[in-house]
């Protein structure tokens, strides 16, 4: 602690993790700092309205563009076909903007398997990561407005819950901050060939699992209920999307209500690029040294065409200093702050503080790709779509109304399912969408709503083997992006050729059943032709050939781990401390082992929740001073 401290805490982030966290702390009592690199957009339309989340992504307010590596070998890399030659690699849109990527992200909230925390659980000891204790975090930040029954269930607990009775069998939440709500699933009536696609999809559910299909209708197929996170469910089931009121919602939205509620106890600055944390004797986290200016960072499509480089400044701590920058950004943070590899960081001229081999390694990720097929008309249901929010665009106008297809992300439903019956959990998650969509890449998000006349499969693989990507420095420059590969598949020579062969062939079993869906649904009729991946990928290896080379992902993280005691590879221990070091946490997407379930995005909000936890928990304990040094066994 220093003399110029006024604030308790200081998150560096305002993301799912970051932003939860903050809002927390602050609610709590306590003076909290958000340090945002980016600004606060939250009156661009691009940004409020559901269906414009691929646009937002390629706004040059809201965006940061990463370009990262999918393989070491360039000839390799350079086979798929969104390989961008300027720059060396695959886009990789995040959100430069407050609120982190739940500004921009498809708002998709889908519970993670309960093997996730349960495996926390077992590597660390930590019992409170088991997942009947962290079911707790998706009921206490869940506003469920949807589900067959929900409206009973809701109220029922309420009432019951004051006479003393505890009644939640669906273990949801109905009181919490983040709302949860379902497209009108009334708006396909306008359209016969996605009623035959939706059609189809529950009928190959039907006959995949016939005897849990009508649990699967009993509880609306929806995939948060407790009953599908406990029996590992499979089936279709209709998107919960994070909007309230046909807008979306994330940590922006909660922050700035926090900070309305409790003005003085949350401070949010933007245009805050952090530097470098800020140390006292022993390790102690003290503040951070930032940049403060408009547009600093590489990834920020204005940066290098203002006139300044941001003026140096520094703000500190009385308790803790969180970094919530996300799986690129907190690696770099930490690097340049002296903990990582000791290696690298000698190598940019960095002091070592502390040598984590374990910073920036683990990077994981999902394997994407996108069955297109076009069709001979138009979707009516686009018919008057504009995709502009403008008032000469009638389904924005409705949307300001509140109805229509801009309240919902434009996707119709999505299936859960095994890719074989030897898995443990459901790893695929196949969804589909009236438009055009086959990976990132410049521009890619008006080529998916300029033709109303295509739709397409997202084959989504979870639980990937790949633990080799990795986050390296670039240079010891803050405002330099940092090195992305994900080192796909058999890019590691030293990763099991079962496990990456295990993960390509989950990958070809999701085209395939995409691929016989289009076929078995009577479609044929109004199919004009497969476009990705095309007549030519017809046989397994040509299809395998296919996903090798085209494959994206878009759930960064794992790059600053949880781990063991005794785990040399683990940056963090189980109440997300940085080994080594005292006051000083990670709360974002890197911290876990191996990436959660299939959207992440639920999985982070928890851990925010849980991070609240575990530090008021510790403020009670501890004097100001903060927490005991942290050794690893």
């Amino acid at each position: 602690m220093t003399e110029t401290a006024k604030f308790d805490y200081i998150v560096v982030g305002s993301g799912a993790g970051g932003g939860t966290l903050a809002a927390n702390l602050a609610i709590a009592g306590y003076k909290v700092l958000v340090l945002e690199a980016g600004k606060d957009h939250s009156e661009n339309y691009y940004s409020q309205v559901p269906v414009f989340h691929s646009l937002s992504t390629e706004q040059d307010d809201l965006k940061w563009d990463f370009f990262v590596k999918h393989y070491s070998n360039e000839e390799q890399a350079q086979k798929d076909s969104k390989f961008n030659q300027p720059h060396k690699g695959i886009l990789y849109p995040r959100a430069g903007t407050l609120g982190g990527c739940t500004a921009h992200n498809a708002m998709i909230c889908v519970y993670p398997h309960n093997s996730d925390w349960d495996h926390i659980a077992e590597i660390t000891g930590d019992k409170s990561w088991a997942s009947n204790n962290m079911r707790k975090y998706f009921e206490r930040l869940e506003n469920c407005r949807y589900g067959v029954g929900n409206t009973f269930h809701k109220y029922a607990a309420r009432l019951l819950r004051r006479i003393g009775i505890s009644f939640n069998p669906r273990r949801r939440g109905y009181n919490g901050w983040l709302q949860t709500s379902n497209a009108n699933p009334t708006l396909v009536l306008k359209d016969k060939s996605l009623i035959r696609i939706i059609l189809e999809a529950f009928e190959q559910t039907i006959e995949e699992r016939s005897g849990k299909f009508l649990r699967r209708l009993k509880r609306g197929f929806d995939p948060n209920d407790w009953d599908c996170a406990q029996n590992r469910a499979e089936g279709a089931a209709f998107f919960p999307i994070n909007t309230a009121q046909g807008r979306r919602i994330g940590t922006r939205e909660r922050l700035k209500a926090v900070r309305k509620k409790f003005p003085n106890n949350l401070t949010i600055w933007t245009d805050c690029l952090a530097k470098k944390v800020l140390f006292g004797p022993e390790n102690t986290a003290i503040g951070v040294e930032y940049f403060e200016g408009e547009h600093l960072y590489k990834a920020d499509p204005y940066a290098g065409k203002n006139n300044h480089s941001g003026i140096t400044k520094q703000v500190f701590a009385k308790r803790e200093v969180i970094i919530s920058g996300g799986a690129f950004n907190t690696p770099q943070l930490l690097m340049l702050s002296g903990i990582g590899p000791a290696e690298q960081l000698r190598k940019h001229g960095i002091e070592v503080r502390v040598d984590l081999p374990g910073v920036g390694e683990n990077l994981q990720d999902r394997y994407e790709v996108g069955v297109v097929s076009q069709m001979k008309r138009d979707f009516p249901l686009l018919k008057e779509a504009a995709f502009s929010p403008t008032l000469d665009d009638p389904n924005f106008v409705n949307w300001k109304k509140g109805k229509g297809l801009y309240t919902s992300n434009g996707g119709l439903l999505g299936i859960i399912k095994r890719s074989n019956r030897q898995k443990p959990d459901p790893d695929l998650y196949i969804f589909g969408l009236p438009g055009y969509f086959d990976g990132y890449k410049p521009g890619y998000s008006t080529d998916h709503i300029k033709n109303k006349n295509y739709f397409t499969w997202c084959v989504l693989k979870g639980h990937t083997n790949n633990l080799a990507g990795k986050v390296t420095l670039h240079s010891a420059n803050p405002v330099d992006t940092p090195e992305i590969n994900f080192r796909y598949f058999d890019d590691d020579p030293g990763v099991d050729q079962a496990q990456w062969q295990d993960d390509l062939d989950s990958v070809v079993a999701g085209v395939e059943f995409a691929r016989r869906m289009n076929i078995d649904s009577g479609l044929r009729g109004v199919i004009d032709g497969e476009v990705v991946p095309g007549p030519k990928y017809q046989t397994q290896e040509e299809i395998r050939k296919f996903v090798k080379n085209e494959a994206w992902g878009h759930h960064a993280s794992c790059s600053c781990k949880i781990g063991a005691d005794g785990d040399k590879m683990a940056v963090l221990d189980s109440r997300f401390r940085v080994r080594r070091t005292r006051n000083l946490r990670v709360v974002d997407a890197s911290v876990f082992p191996r990436i959660p379930g299939l959207f992440i995005v639920s999985s982070v909000y928890m851990i925010g929740e849980k991070a609240s936890d575990v530090i008021l928990e510790d403020a009670k304990k501890n004097a100001l001073s903060g927490n005991l040094v942290f050794e690893p066994a």
